[in-house]
């Protein structure tokens, strides 16, 4: 079994490159734009996990309990 470990400070174009499944579950959670791939390649190698919940309003807490609910370990939580 893989150890999907991910860390809250890595941007959004490197987790999702590492687990690229998080795209579906970050877009199910209404994280615009992580779809495509253009945004991801642009805003998404600038933007962390962490600021992209800032930035659209989301709940980091309720964010990481989905990311456990599907599998991963969240490192420094």
């Amino acid at each position: 079994m893989q150890n999907k470990e991910i860390d809250l400070d890595k941007t959004i174009f490197e987790l999702t490159n590492q687990y690229p499944e998080m795209i579906e579950i970050l877009a199910q959670m209404g994280f615009i734009g992580v779809k495509n791939p253009l945004i991801r390649n642009t805003i998404g190698r600038k933007t962390t996990l962490r600021e992209g919940c800032k930035k659209q309003g989301k709940d980091l807490r309720l964010v990481i309990e989905e990311l456990r609910k599907n599998g991963f370990f969240i490192k420094g939580v």
